[in-house]
């Protein structure tokens, strides 16, 4: 593993909460990894397996998925349907050889801000521990040979 690795990382956050409290975080000027690259989603009950597993073909080294905290989802339960998503997506990939810590839900209120800085941290040094995502190395080298 390359001592220059830095995790490209994406994060599926709902715009109820965690992308609130992104916004807050940074409103606040609280410092996290610039690594963490904020795509919102109206609920993460509509983040499907197969977005984060392209996510993860497509070259990330970790997904996480953020929702609202459990029992105050906006529609109900979202972040359940989310929960149960990403432990699916983890035991597929762990399946495939791949380390399903790749993957990762947060529960983050929208007032969190430090929460959401907090899973930022968390997520990049869980990910720069892991190294980089196998599947990326293996799709450079398909597309060197080509």
């Amino acid at each position: 593993m390359s001592e220059n690795f830095e995790p490209r990382i994406v994060a599926f956050c709902c715009q109820y909460c965690s992308y609130s409290a992104a916004d807050l975080a940074g409103s606040m000027r609280l410092s996290y990894p610039p690594n963490v690259k904020v795509v919102l989603v109206p609920c993460t009950g509509r983040v499907d397996p197969l977005h984060i597993l392209r996510t993860i073909e497509n070259g990330a080294d970790g997904v996480c998925v953020a929702g609202c905290l459990e029992g105050d989802c906006h529609f109900l339960e979202g972040n359940f349907k989310a929960k149960k998503r990403v432990a699916y997506v983890q035991r597929i990939l762990s399946e495939a050889g791949v380390e399903g810590a790749r993957v990762r839900m947060f529960n983050i209120a929208a007032s969190d801000g430090p929460g959401f800085a907090e899973a930022a941290r968390i997520m990049t040094e869980t990910i720069r521990a892991l190294g980089p995502n196998p599947l990326s190395i293996k799709t450079e080298k398909m597309s060197e040979e080509l």
